[in-house]
């Protein structure tokens, strides 16, 4: 049997007064309605950085600027593995809309236990509060 293929995925940790950037996934999505940060695969050749403009301006029109990496975590789902990448982005053109996700909201890491996150969010979240 071969082994399940990997996926790398970044994601933008977006803070903005004590609130974090968060965006829930499309009705039609796998694991859909979930919660997780934005971001999305990286492509063949794509740097992190690339993806993560890329991506997060595909989601939500706004221009990123990525910083450093804050967390990584692997995660085996039944299909395949997701490697996710966190990074610290911030926000420097437009204003969030819900172009290619079913809705974001701004919340503070308090309330992110109100949310379902994917899986991979979920651990990588539990790192990032220092939970994991």
């Amino acid at each position: 049997m071969e082994p399940p293929r990997t996926i790398r995925v970044v994601a933008a940790v977006i803070e903005h007064e004590g609130r974090y950037l968060i965006t829930q996934r499309r009705p039609t999505a796998l694991l859909p309605l979930l919660w997780e940060f934005p971001g999305g695969r990286v492509e063949d050749a794509e740097t992190d950085a690339a993806a993560l403009k890329r991506e997060v301006f595909h989601r939500l029109g706004v221009e990123v600027e990525p910083g450093q990496l804050i967390s990584f975590v692997s995660h085996p789902y039944e299909r395949y593995v997701v490697d996710l990448y966190l990074y610290e982005c911030r926000i420097t053109s437009g204003e969030p809309a819900p172009l290619a996700v079913n809705a974001f909201k701004w919340v503070t890491s308090a309330e992110f236990d109100q949310y379902p996150f994917t899986p991979a969010d979920e651990a990588s979240m539990n790192k990032l509060l220092g939970m994991g």
